[in-house]
């Protein structure tokens, strides 16, 4: 049998009782120290994490893979995805869990679709099978109008509105005028049936010129929305050079791009006519350095009472999660950490942790109190 000096022992259990104090993980908060564990690793850019009832995940990649990960954290990708376009940013987005699920075994996603200009936002709707492998009845609920091209901009967050209605967030795909075009899906809130077709209490429903799905208009890429504990829908958006927003959405609003902004174009030129426009909504808050935000989860307090109603976005720029909250809203504090490297999606789970994707990491974390 090999010996080994009695220094190399020691040393040796030293790297083994080391090893996971280096892997452990915590951010400092106003709360305390966090905890932050990563679930699911090697991920390739990942897009979107949405919990089911059984305490499994689904989580998008956008190149086209969706996966199903167990309360264990086994990683099954699930066949019956349906081909999506996968150019610059577009590719598969979001993924919703129904309210119902449990009775309808549905869920719903979105991803960028091939069209005959380029690509554009679609929604689906698919059974997940009782197994988690597979999709089943898959139907195509929502397709913006054809016209744009590019790969950017495709916004694409996806909310259960709790009464048989979806939101879903479209970019203007780099056409900044389109967003104040009421023909054109570019740029806006759109609300739909989960079943398809516009809910029939928009605004526009009826009116010429219009295309009745619209909700809101005049967005830039809204990445992240959520409803808050009064069911108030909530979108945050990118800027250009500065000009982040987050906004309150409401019926038939005009939410000011490109005619006003807080940001300026990335040559340096002013954007449109400047912060503020008679018939266009100011937002509740806006970020000047720009942090690229995506994802946006309004907290339960379900862990954290303190932090009941507050506002957490991730952002892909300065690699931290954001919390604001405020009647008149503010940022409070960074949420920073070795994880917190691209963060393009936040969401709470089912235990009242916060969940989130770093795209840098490839990895899904969950953020709780420190033991």
């Amino acid at each position: 049998m090999k010996r080994f000096p009695a220094m190399s022992l020691v040393c040796m259990c030293l790297l083994v009782f080391a090893a996971p104090q280096a892997q452990a993980q915590s951010i400092e908060s106003s709360q305390g120290r966090l905890k932050v564990k990563a679930i699911v690793t090697n991920l390739e850019e990942p897009w979107a994490v949405a919990h089911l009832p059984d305490k499994s995940m689904l989580i998008t990649q956008r190149g086209g893979e969706l996966f199903h990960i167990s309360p264990q954290g086994a990683k099954t990708q699930i066949a019956g995805v349906p081909e999506v376009h996968v150019q610059g940013q577009g590719g598969l987005l979001d993924v919703v869990v129904d309210r119902d699920f449990e009775s309808t075994g549905l869920i719903f996603f979105s991803a960028s679709v091939a069209q005959a200009r380029g690509s554009g936002t679609a929604v689906f709707r698919a059974e997940l099978s009782s197994d988690r492998h597979n999709l089943r009845n898959v139907l195509k609920i929502f397709e913006m109008a054809s016209g744009s091209s590019g790969g950017r901009h495709f916004g694409s967050r996806i909310v259960d509105a709790g009464d048989g209605s979806l939101f879903v967030t479209i970019g203007e795909r780099g056409d900044r005028p389109s967003a104040q075009q009421l023909g054109r899906h570019e740029g806006s809130v759109v609300r739909i049936n989960k079943s398809g077709g516009a809910y029939t209490q928009n605004p526009f429903v009826g009116a010429d010129n219009a295309l009745p799905e619209i909700w809101s208009y005049g967005h830039r890429n809204p990445q992240g929305a959520a409803l808050d504990v009064s069911g108030q829908l909530w979108v945050v958006e990118h800027g250009a050079k500065g000009g982040d927003e987050i906004n309150a959405i409401r019926k038939g609003r005009n939410y000011g791009w490109p005619v006003i902004s807080y940001g300026k174009h990335y040559s340096g030129f002013k954007i449109g006519e400047g912060t503020q426009k008679e018939g266009m909504e100011q937002p509740a808050f806006y970020w000047d350095p720009s942090i690229a935000p995506s994802g946006l989860m309004i907290y339960s307090g379900k862990l954290w009472p303190e932090w009941r109603g507050h506002f957490f976005v991730g952002s892909l720029k300065s690699d931290y999660i954001s919390r604001l909250s405020g009647a008149a809203l503010q940022e409070r504090e960074r949420l920073r950490g070795p994880a917190t490297r691209r963060v393009r999606d936040v969401r709470e789970g089912p235990d009242g942790g916060i969940w989130f994707l770093s795209v840098d990491k490839g990895t899904l974390y969950r953020m709780t109190p420190r033991d």
